[in-house]
């Protein structure tokens, strides 16, 4: 008889690529990961790990048997869903994803109303960036994210996924209260043409974003500096370094030193969850949608 825990492990394994990757997914030592697989293999009585340099490798045997593993998981998922549904009731435990702004600005609200309205339910979140949250849904490692994509630049979301729009999240942008156009009740990006600009990370989405956005406007931007929290960017701009995207969502008071001008072309991020297309019929993913839509219609 095989061993469900052990099909996940083998599962996580062939997902993450490596023992540290596996233990980190799903929250265990590398130590309870290779005891795991070393039990699963006499059971199996083959070798379904082989030394591969520094870490290890699936063998033919253990490709094999991932991939039965993976389709097991994926009907006993179907079948908790089932059972919640049946139920009706919203308990258990979720597991939550979220790019930062979102966690800071829609996580507090929604998740205090879901401890008041289900108190069965337990909730972990952490924060991640939405190509990472939706890797982290098709893999199983959370049950929802929650990510952005812009309105001329969409997240691609691979089939299997579910996703429902939470709210439309308007950007402005931030500049040093001596700026030149810091008085104007509207802008347009390009002119921003001359100055420094204060961005993400180096190949993340929104950076992407903003470097094709004002490429397409004629402008090739300047980036002075990268900063992946937007309280870091705009203290950025407050010291005189440079102007950003500043979306409204979970931005909090401005600093001292800082305006935020409108965009005559609304610039907006699309905010929405995604979970598992076989998750769908959990009464707690869909509580937990419902939590988000009704904090994100007083946001937006």
């Amino acid at each position: 008889m095989l061993n469900l825990e052990r099909l996940r492990t083998l599962d996580a394994l062939a997902r993450h690529g490596s023992v540290s990757g596996a233990a980190e997914g799903m929250h265990v030592t590398t130590s309870a990961v290779s005891q795991q697989m070393a039990k699963l293999e006499r059971e199996v009585g083959q070798q379904l790990l082989a030394k591969n340099g520094r870490g290890v490798r699936l063998t033919d045997a253990g490709r094999l048997l991932a991939e039965h593993a993976t389709r097991i998981l994926s009907q006993v998922e179907l079948a908790q869903a089932d059972l919640e549904a049946q139920r009706g009731q919203v308990v258990g435990e979720l597991r939550l994803g979220a790019f930062p702004t979102a966690a800071r600005g829609l996580f507090p609200a929604a998740l205090s109303r879901l401890r008041e309205r289900h108190p069965g339910l337990r909730v972990r979140t952490a924060e991640m960036e939405p190509a990472a949250a939706v890797r982290a849904v098709l893999r199983g490692d959370v049950d929802l994210s929650v990510v952005l994509d812009w309105y001329n630049k969409p997240l691609p979301v691979p089939d299997g996924l579910t996703r429902a729009a939470i709210l439309d999240d308007p950007a402005d942008v931030a500049v040093p209260v001596a700026h030149r156009h810091a008085d104007r009740t509207e802008v347009d990006l390009e002119d921003f043409a001359d100055d420094d600009w204060v961005a993400w990370g180096e190949a993340e989405f929104c950076d992407e974003w903003l470097l094709d956005t004002l490429r397409s406007k004629g402008v090739e931007p300047r980036i002075a500096h990268r900063a992946e929290e937007h309280a870091t960017q705009l203290a950025l701009v407050a010291a005189g370094l440079g102007v950003c995207v500043a979306p409204r969502l979970g931005r909090g008071p401005l600093p001292a030193g800082v305006r935020t001008v409108s965009v005559r072309q609304v610039v907006r991020r699309h905010v929405y969850a995604v979970w598992r297309a076989d998750a769908d019929r959990r009464p707690s993913i869909r509580a937990a949608v419902d939590a988000l839509r009704t904090v994100g219609a007083r946001i937006a």
